[in-house]
């Protein structure tokens, strides 16, 4: 009899133990975007960093349509950190309706600003579209509907005196989907917000001659901010010659204000100190500098983050 009630307590000691366990347990789940885009990549190798790093982690990394989702899904509690663009997080904390947000979103913290996403027009030469002016009548593909790509191709499009109405035809697909209907010779031209350098449009360039659009600095001005004059390289791409101007807009790291401190610390921290295997995954995340990590930050910092700041020297 003894025997048994000794095995009980044992048994019910190591339930208890393992509870405990499961309690102590930290989830991260990693919001990307699309898998032939930039942020899927990075969200996977954040994912292993830290998985290795943060004690008791257990992460994973969920595709969804980028920006717009990602943050209507932190606000729901349904991610830890999630991958945006600048102009998408200013519209969810004013609640922009038409940018697909139901009302401001009160719950986004900051964790870092990262890298900056170039504005990428991209069309077959047979298409003969060398201009925006040249894609009117064209079938032009501007990404997912209501995602940080999209919001992106109405800026651009409105402040070049061009409306959707004024394509032939108006596709909203993700990078990949897209680059595949111009190989096909179903679709003139895409508009791809992502990172220098992203899968899809090297898929592409080396599939099919190509032409990359410029966007002028004086249109890049009509917009403002967040949108700044920038350039892709000539080189970024097979066939691409010249150094092309374009826009860019900054990309954040963001979570909510129910992830622990102490989780938005390792997560601010882990980053940080693995940038080289970030890097690795992706040539985008060379740009990213703890020294530039607060400028631009639409919402307010996550405790946490602030905390890996002002250890770091970079915040009060």
């Amino acid at each position: 009899m003894i025997g048994l009630q000794k095995a009980f307590a044992i048994g019910a000691l190591m339930l208890g133990l393992g509870t405990a366990e499961t309690r102590a347990q930290e989830f991260v789940n990693v919001l990307t975007g699309g898998t032939s885009g930039v942020y899927y990549p990075l969200g996977v190798a954040l994912s292993e960093i830290y998985a290795e790093a943060i004690p008791d982690a257990r992460t994973q990394v969920q595709a969804t349509k980028a920006s717009v989702e990602n943050l209507n899904l932190l606000q729901q509690g349904r991610g830890e950190i999630a991958f945006s663009l600048g102009d998408s997080v200013k519209a969810a904390v004013e609640g922009n309706e038409e940018a697909g947000f139901r009302g401001p979103l009160d719950k986004l913290r900051g964790i870092a600003a990262i890298y900056p996403n170039f504005i990428q027009i991209v069309a077959s030469q047979e298409s003969g579209v060398t201009s925006l002016e040249d894609l009117k009548g064209k079938s032009v593909s501007v990404g997912a509907p209501a995602s940080g790509t999209e919001l992106n191709a109405r800026a651009i499009f409105a402040a070049a005196g061009l409306s959707y109405e004024d394509l032939g035809r108006v596709e909203y697909l993700p990078f990949a989907e897209s680059v595949e209907l111009i190989k096909n010779r179903q679709l003139d031209a895409t508009l791809q917000s992502a990172g220098l350098g992203v899968a899809s449009i090297r898929d592409l360039a080396t599939s099919v001659p190509i032409n990359v659009v410029a966007v002028s600095p004086e249109i890049v001005g009509k917009i403002g901010a967040p949108f700044l004059a920038a350039t892709i390289p000539a080189g970024t791409y097979d066939g691409q010659t010249e150094d092309v101007a374009t826009a860019a807009v900054g990309n954040f790291l963001v979570s909510h204000d129910g992830v622990s401190e102490e989780l938005a610390y390792q997560m601010t921290k882990t980053l940080f100190d693995n940038l080289d295997r970030l890097v690795s995954a992706h040539a985008a995340a060379r740009a990213i500098d703890p020294a530039k990590a607060l400028e631009g930050m639409p919402v307010p910092l996550h405790p946490g983050a602030e905390r890996y700041y002002r250890e770091a020297g970079l915040a009060e």
